[in-house]
């Protein structure tokens, strides 16, 4: 595997189309899973996953390590989380600006955090915990949300250079989230990114989102499960012809489509990335 495939656009690996990709052997660049979905002991999930990576480069994208907890991260999860970077050594480990548990519980969700000065500390002393354990660097990746702290300090592309600064972290830019969030609080996307840390981003995500109205208002709601929206094709286009190729993957993670509609959205990210930065999309 040459590092040409390491910079081309990739797919979120779904239970539909494993038997495919195992047959056909798409010419993608790599897969991406939720590291929840293999912290089990074994069974057919492991058994399909260490055949995919036999064959293609894989990232690992956690969605439950709660970074941002006032309870601190839950050790067995950590522990868990190590388990499965440990047994398939992803070429990317990635996780959530966000907190999800509390008192021991998972909760259904990735919730937001206040940009201040305390939650600063908070989240960076828990990433030196997992990146210490892990023995590697975590990409953190920018939330979608849909609302607001009053006590905020500081403008999130702050907050997350700050953090890399006190961390060693990576980011992972989801270039839809910035879409939906600048939507539901009325900030200019394209202003969010030219003041991004790109110089620290290692993974781009895509994804497509719904749109709710009433009464005049419209509410963006990150959703994963239906087509990338032009306006997101348009940012992600910008991005990569000002800031230059980075492994991008095609977020679908409900109404998951067939495989052939996938992997138009993963090919129309690959000419992007192809034009910009001259890769083979054919290169292996």
């Amino acid at each position: 595997m040459t590092a040409d495939r390491l910079l081309r656009a990739g797919a979120g690996l779904k239970p539909e189309h494993q038997r495919h990709i195992l047959e056909a052997r798409p010419d993608i660049g790599w897969f991406e899973v939720h590291a929840e979905n293999y912290m089990g002991a074994g069974g057919p999930p492991h058994h399909v996953l260490e055949r995919v990576r036999a064959l293609y480069p894989l990232s690992v994208h956690g969605v439950g390590l709660s970074i941002g907890s006032a309870d601190g991260i839950v050790p067995g999860h950590l522990d868990r989380l190590k388990a499965v970077v440990d047994r398939y050594q992803p070429f990317i480990v990635s996780e959530h600006l966000a907190w999800s548990t509390h008192g021991g519980i998972f909760l259904n969700d990735l919730l937001p955090l206040p940009y201040t000065e305390a939650t600063l500390s908070l989240v960076a002393r828990h990433l030196d915990e997992a990146q210490t354990a892990l023995g590697r660097r975590i990409l953190i990746e920018n939330p979608s949300t849909y609302l607001r702290f009053d006590e905020e300090e500081m403008p999130e592309t702050d907050f997350l250079r700050a953090l890399v600064r006190r961390s060693g972290c990576g980011l992972l830019l989801d270039i839809n989230n910035v879409m939906v969030s600048a939507n539901n609080h009325g900030f200019d996307a394209r202003a969010y990114l030219e003041n991004f840390p790109h110089e620290h981003v290692g993974e781009i995500h895509l994804a497509g989102h719904a749109v709710l109205e009433s009464d005049g208002d419209v509410l963006l709601v990150d959703t994963h499960d239906r087509t990338i929206a032009p306006e997101v094709w348009s940012l992600f286009r910008d991005v990569i012809a000002r800031r230059g190729v980075r492994p991008t993957l095609i977020e679908w993670d409900s109404d998951v489509p067939a495989w052939p509609d996938l992997e138009a959205e993963v090919r129309q990210a690959q000419s992007i990335l192809q034009t910009a930065g001259g890769l083979d999309a054919r290169a292996a």
